[in-house]
């Protein structure tokens, strides 16, 4: 019978540690409280994560072209507080496309900015993340918003509403993950995302606009923020102007837990899903075992370092540095 060698076992951990850990987590949590898996909580957990998974969709972009986005969280507070507040003042059917357009505009902004002055992305977004928590504070006067009348809105579809007996969230969040899957994977412009990230200079080189490329995957990531304001705010129909504060890290979290490297170049939108599952039933399965929310926060912590250890080791094919 043959056996696994100590290089062969780390090789594994390396690849496909992240599955093998959650599989570890289900089976525990399984075990710890039998409501886990009930079919109920299960489309409790998807539906709560289909916010924080469309914000994680369009990140995957911006990680794949070789760049990061900090900025979503505060963006997604932005998106949420303006179409609240757009919605009493010119209804839904202006708010929401209004709401769109500003939010495009500041990931158009950043997109210049890392795209076409070829700005570090880091610091870009960094401090965007202030400065759109600031834009914020002041379109809002440091109110919350909420919707005057919120018997008489069909805003409420986006976040309550349900189909074919699924929760519209969960439907938005699958009708787009399938759609940028397509695009990221099928089209051109998804070569030269995975080609801009992996080596920009050749991709330059072969024809490529980069800066353009980087441009639309900032884009891309403000869409699909705008998207998350609109579910976070119809399911709510009201808000804190703090909605999405600190969203940025979960968010890059489960992108990276799909296997998306900080290095650019490699990941796939149908992997961040599986990351943002992962997220979504780690948190959920720690407060069935009676476990207080804020130790979510440790949680997350812990699982952004072995993502980045891990997806490091991947490269390598080593669990540890060989200068180590």
């Amino acid at each position: 019978m043959a056996t696994l060698t100590k290089q062969q076992i780390g090789s594994i951990l390396a690849k496909q540690g992240i599955l093998i850990a959650f599989a570890l987590f289900m089976i525990a949590f399984a075990l710890g409280n039998p409501k886990f898996l009930t079919v109920d909580n299960l489309f409790s957990v998807v539906r709560s994560s289909a916010i924080l998974g469309v914000m994680a969709l369009g990140v995957t972009f911006v990680v794949i072209s070789g760049n990061l986005d900090l900025s979503v969280g505060s963006m997604m507070s932005f998106s949420t507080i303006v179409v609240l507040d757009l919605h009493d003042k010119i209804g839904p059917f202006l708010a929401i496309p209004a709401m769109f357009l500003m939010t495009l505009a500041l990931g158009g902004l950043i997109g210049f900015l890392v795209g076409y002055l070829k700005l570090n992305s880091l610091i870009v977004t960094l401090g965007m993340l202030s400065a759109i928590h600031g834009l914020t504070l002041t379109y809002s006067g440091g109110q919350n918003m909420d919707i005057a009348d919120k018997e008489g809105t069909w805003f409420s579809v986006f976040g309550q509403g349900t189909a074919l007996g699924i929760p519209v969230p969960i439907l938005i969040f699958a009708g787009l993950a399938a759609l940028l899957g397509l695009v990221l994977a099928k089209t051109p412009f998804g070569r030269k995302v995975y080609a801009v990230g992996g080596n920009g200079t050749a991709a330059t080189f072969s024809g490529i606009r980069r800066a353009r490329t980087v441009f639309t995957c900032y884009l891309m990531s403000a869409g699909c923020v705008a998207t998350a304001g609109l579910i976070q705010a119809s399911r709510s129909l009201g808000s804190q102007n703090t909605v999405g504060q600190g969203l940025e890290l979960e968010v890059l979290a489960a992108v990276i837990l799909g296997g998306a490297s900080l290095l650019g170049g490699s990941g796939t939108v149908f992997k961040t899903v599986i990351g943002v599952l992962i997220l979504g039933f780690i948190q959920n399965g720690l407060l069935l075992i009676g476990l207080q929310f804020y130790v979510q926060f440790v949680v997350t912590w812990v699982i952004i370092i072995l993502a980045v250890w891990l997806d490091v080791a991947a490269k390598r094919g080593k669990l540890w540095s060989p200068i180590a």
